[in-house]
């Protein structure tokens, strides 16, 4: 079975973000073929990224338990807001030490080669995070990822879900339709090829 993560670059209370990760995993959770595994980063605490600090103490225990689930999937599907036109800083921390990790169980391991990624943002702006989603894949890439064309940005997101926390509006809800399928599309396809 094709297992795939979703994260929220977002541990805000509330989050817009953190909404659309959640409507992302019921759509993945209707599909047979997949398992679905929701990642929180409160869960993996990390201090901000230093190479001394790496040096002098090694990879903390949450980078090697975020890097453990990274390397036994075979998909992420990453829902990032937008800080200041680029990646949040929560996310961008959590890769870069998740990056750092070589070797899980005296095996080596290399976190992003060949995961299959898709993007997604949510913004009360009328650009939706889509920014973020530009320098994100940039930094995927270049660790060896598989991202996905297809990405959704929901725009003036602070009026996209409804009391339940669903997206109310139907070209929102379709663009995340859309990504979904894709990503289980390839992800299978690219897992029964490796």
């Amino acid at each position: 079975m094709t297992r795939i993560l979703v994260l929220a670059g977002s541990n805000r209370t509330g989050s817009l973000n953190r909404r659309l990760a959640d409507e992302a995993v019921g759509l993945l959770a209707a599909s047979q073929a997949v398992e679905v595994v929701r990642l929180d980063l409160a869960d993996y605490p990390l201090p901000i990224y230093d190479g001394d600090v790496e040096a002098a103490s090694g990879l903390p225990d949450a980078a090697l338990k975020l890097a453990g689930q990274l390397t036994a999937s075979d998909a992420a599907l990453l829902v990032s807001p937008e800080y200041n036109a680029s990646v949040p800083p929560l996310l961008k921390n959590a890769l870069d030490w998740a990056s750092r990790v070589r070797r899980l169980d005296n095996r080596p391991v290399l976190p992003f080669r060949g995961l299959v990624v898709g993007l997604a943002s949510a913004s009360p702006g009328r650009f939706g995070g889509a920014r973020s989603l530009s320098h994100l894949r940039d930094i995927l890439v270049s660790l060896g990822s598989e991202v996905i064309a297809r990405q959704c940005s929901i725009v003036q997101a602070g009026e996209a879900f409804d009391a339940e926390g669903r997206l109310s509006r139907p070209n929102d809800r379709d663009a995340l339709e859309k990504l979904v399928e894709s990503l289980v599309d390839i992800a299978i396809a690219l897992r029964r090829a490796g």
